[in-house]
Parts: C-alpha cells; sequence; structure tokens
C-alpha cells in the first residue's frame, strides 16, 4: 500500500500563515496533509476546530469550550437532520490551513493525502458541562458527539477524495494515555473501545485509510481491535510501551497494517538530537522489537513521523524537524 519508510506529519504547524504552512507540507512530506494552526487562531485547537456545528455548545474566547442543555430544541433539529451519511464541514474560520490545502492542490493528483480528527475520547473529556464535568459523562450528548465527529470525518473524505487516490485519516487520541489512571478511573474501558471502533468503522466505510495516533502510552490492544490500519505512537519518548503489545502488533502486520513511528522529537529534546543520534536511537528500538517481530515486516510496513504536532514548537525548528525526518528516510532504509 505505502512505500515503506514514506513521511507524513500528525496535523498542527506553528505557522501563522497557511499559505507558508501547506507549502511547508508540500514540500516536506511524502504524504503531505492539512495543517492545522493552532497558532493562528483558538478555533483551531483541537476540541473547537472540530466542534463547530454540534448542539448546546459555547467556545470561549481562550478556546474552552463549554456544553449545556439550554434548547432542547437544537437537539431535536440535530436528531432530524443527522443520518449515517450526514457530512458536517469545517469552516475556514475554524481550518484555515484546511481551505488553503484544497485551493492549493485543486489541480494536482496525489497518490496519497492525510487528513485528522479529533478522537471521541479526547473530544467528550476535553469539553466541560456547566458544573464543570466533563461532557463525556452526559451520555446523550457523549453519543451526539461521536455522530458529529463521523460526520466530519465523512466530509474530510469526500472533500479529499478528487484530489487523492486515497486519502488518510487519522483520529488524534492523546487523552488514551492517561484512561485508567487516577483521573479517569471512571471511563469504562469498553466504552472507550466502542467509541473508537464506530468512529473507526465509519471512516473505513467512507473508503478512507484509517489511523490512529496517541503521543503517549496507551492501551494499544484496544486500540488494535479497532480495525484500524495506521497505528501512530511516539516512538522517541515511549517506545517501551508498544513492547507489551508485541503479540497483538504482529497480527496487526501480518494483516497489513502498518506502524508510523513518531522518531523526532517535538519536544525541547529535539534541540539536543541530530540525524546520527535520533538514527541509532530509532534503529536499536526496531532490533529491540525484532525479538518478537520479524525486522522484515518492521522495516516493510513503517512509516516516519515527527513524534507529534509541531505547532508547539517555532517555524525553525519544525523545519529542521522536517528535514531531519528526510534524512532518517534515506539512510535507514
Amino acid at each position: 500500500m505505502f512505500v515503506s519508510g514514506s513521511t507524513t506529519g500528525i496535523g498542527s504547524l506553528p505557522h501563522q500563515s497557511p499559505a507558508e504552512a501547506v507549502e511547508t507540507v508540500l514540500k516536506g512530506f511524502d504524504i503531505p496533509f492539512w495543517p492545522q494552526l493552532p497558532r493562528r487562531s483558538k478555533l483551531e485547537g483541537m476540541i473547537p476546530q472540530f466542534s463547530e456545528g454540534m448542539p448546546q455548545i459555547r467556545i470561549e474566547p481562550d478556546g474552552s469550550v463549554w456544553a449545556s442543555r439550554d434548547s432542547e430544541e437544537e437537539l431535536e433539529r440535530f436528531y432530524e437532520t443527522y443520518t449515517e451519511a450526514t457530512t458536517l464541514a469545517i469552516s475556514e474560520d475554524f481550518a484555515m490551513g484546511f481551505h488553503e490545502f484544497i485551493r492549493r492542490t485543486k489541480q494536482r493528483r496525489f497518490k496519497f493525502l492525510k487528513g485528522q480528527i479529533t478522537g471521541p475520547l479526547t473530544f467528550t473529556l476535553g469539553i466541560r458541562l456547566k458544573d464543570g464535568n466533563p461532557l463525556y459523562f452526559d451520555e446523550e450528548l457523549r453519543e451526539i458527539s461521536l455522530m458529529v465527529l463521523k460526520a466530519k470525518a465523512r466530509w474530510q473524505i469526500q472533500v479529499l477524495k478528487p484530489q487523492a487516490d486515497n486519502v488518510v485519516l487519522f483520529v488524534d487520541e492523546p487523552i488514551l494515555s492517561v484512561i485508567g489512571g487516577s483521573t479517569y478511573l471512571a471511563i469504562n474501558p469498553s466504552e472507550v473501545e466502542r467509541l473508537i471502533r464506530e468512529l473507526i468503522s465509519s471512516i473505513n466505510s467512507a473508503g478512507a485509510i484509517s489511523g490512529i495516533h496517541c503521543c503517549g502510552r496507551a492501551d494499544w490492544e484496544i486500540v488494535l481491535r479497532s480495525g484500524v490500519r495506521i497505528l501512530s505512537f511516539d516512538s522517541y519518548d515511549h517506545f517501551s510501551s508498544i513492547l507489551a503489545s508485541s503479540e497483538h502488533l504482529l497480527k496487526f502486520l501480518e494483516n497489513g497494517g502498518y506502524l508510523a513511528w513518531g522518531a523526532v522529537p517535538t519536544t525541547e529534546a529535539i534541540n539536543s538530537e541530530d540525524i546520527n543520534s535520533l538514527k541509532r536511537r530509532l534503529l536499536k528500538q526496531i532490533e529491540t522489537l525484532s525479538k518478537f517481530i520479524p525486522e522484515r515486516l518492521l522495516k516493510s510496513q513503517l512509516l516516519l513521523t515527527p513524534s507529534c504536532g509541531m505547532g508547539s514548537r517555532t517555524v525553525g525548528e519544525s523545519h529542521r524537524i522536517i528535514q531531519i525526518l528526510w534524512r532518517i528516510k534515506e539512510e535507514i532504509l
């Protein structure tokens, strides 16, 4: 499916200019993705960006998102219009990088184009109800959130398809890294699995290649049972988290799945690393995992990414991250 070692990004970039961000993506990655620009607008944060069109939502100037039940009519209108084929657009105010990306690529054809969407757990645990609790604990609004995310995933796929032979869509679920900890003991693991599985199923059914990204430790077995085609993880800081799931990962790869290695850090660590140190680190990790999974399988179904989105770095640092990623690709395969 993919050329082994192909590079792509997680989503966010630090640029203020959508045109410069899109140019960076088109020049710097094998699999271009539309850039999320959280420094351009609070509306491009990973929670507000996909909340547009959801009933009972209020977005504050600081980018925080709140939910209420002030209008049952709003809920009724949503139910009346929603079907499993519904698409919900992301407007230019919420995703200027997306719309600039579409304008710049309209006359071109790509083998792959990538989009991304915030996962249902991160989304519902990141929105607060009036009483301060996460929206996740309102069963009806949790289900509506899933419906909204499915509709926005379908819309992205529909818009990207005319310009790509294959659309890749990553579900970003950073909150997976703390599920099961003391803060989220009330979260039911079976509900975690259902939410992820349903969104992944919707993406697959819409004709896209699904991926999940988590930039921390996670219950990877839940992820691998979801039907996802690409597992994206932070191999720089959290490689050891994948070892415990090596048996399930082997089956995943044998069934045609791909592992996206977040090999270049997007933290302050980038300023103390170089191509040689990062290449050695990645090769050592592949060697370690090859004790459980054949090395030929690991290397033939390998994608390369930064460890997470680059939105928190400077523009200069983001360019350096991309350059190092490209050099690693050239030297390890």
